[in-house]
């Protein structure tokens, strides 16, 4: 924060046209002007104007425009990914929508706050996943059972800090299984009056397929970048001598990668760690 008089000489506060200017048609010769840090070595700057009281900066004032500054860069920094994502002006509504993906949002007993159009079409079906008076559940008992135990680690009691996790969802009538991505809400990020989320699941059909970078993917679900370039290939469609042959190394070195993948997610066959990785290609982050 730098009192806008300070960047001036004596002489220069008597003579300089552009403080004279700031001053008679900016209203701007008693400002304090703020330059923030911002993302990707960006740099945030912002001027307030005279106090209007004309009584110069009092320590209350200067210490509230101390205390809003991490709100205006976060504010400055959502903006700019909205804008990166041609989203400016979108509602939220919206912003769910255009993902793909079902979106369910958890409070912190469990029960469903809102859901997105996706999201409760699958709901409504049943087909894998059901609203069971207001709590989240998965149709066949198996899944559930690991469904549960997932939303119990990430909405642990008394405020403890909560876990993600990420599982497979079976569906009835030959359809491909769901993949669900359960995201805890940190305290720091929710306010039970204003926003009470406590967790986000994201429901994906892995039917969708894009292109789907080995980076981020390895990120998204907890892989060496080794790994993550193994199951993006797994993913589109080689087998693990495809794979060993296009990565030039032994197969044995592949199928050890595959079983790390299996340990990290609890999985048991190399179609489910495909259709883990597909459901990333509905993700926002994903595809920019």
């Amino acid at each position: 924060m730098i009192h806008i008089t300070d960047l001036y000489t004596e002489e220069e506060l008597r003579t300089s046209e552009s403080f004279n200017a700031l001053r008679t048609l900016a209203h701007a010769g008693n400002a304090i002007n703020v330059r923030l840090d911002g993302s990707a070595g960006s740099r945030i700057l912002w001027q307030i104007n005279d106090p209007v009281d004309g009584d110069g900066w009092s320590s209350a004032q200067l210490d509230r425009i101390q205390r809003l500054l991490p709100h205006i860069r976060q504010t400055v920094q959502v903006q700019q990914t909205l804008a990166a994502a041609d989203a400016l002006g979108a509602t939220l509504t919206e912003l769910l929508d255009t993902t793909g993906a079902g979106i369910i949002e958890l409070e912190a007993r469990g029960r469903i706050v809102a859901a997105n159009d996706t999201a409760l079409e699958l709901l409504r079906t049943g087909e894998g996943l059901l609203d069971r008076r207001g709590f989240l559940f998965a149709r066949k008992p198996q899944d559930n059972d690991n469904l549960q135990g997932l939303l119990s680690r990430a909405l642990p009691p008394f405020g403890a800090p909560g876990a993600g996790g990420s599982m497979i969802v079976g569906r009835a009538g030959g359809l491909p299984p769901l993949v669900l991505h359960v995201h805890p809400v940190s305290l720091q990020e929710t306010n039970s009056q204003v926003w009470p989320v406590a967790a986000l699941v994201l429901v994906v059909d892995p039917a969708c397929r894009a292109a789907i970078d080995p980076a981020v993917a390895a990120a998204a679900l907890g892989l060496t970048p080794m790994e993550g370039r193994v199951a993006v290939l797994l993913a589109q469609g080689m087998n693990v001598r495809e794979v060993a042959a296009a990565m030039s190394r032994k197969e044995s070195t592949i199928r050890s990668h595959v079983k790390s993948m299996f340990a990290k997610h609890g999985l048991s066959r190399q179609a489910e760690l495909v259709w883990l990785v597909q459901s990333l290609a509905s993700a926002p982050m994903v595809r920019r």
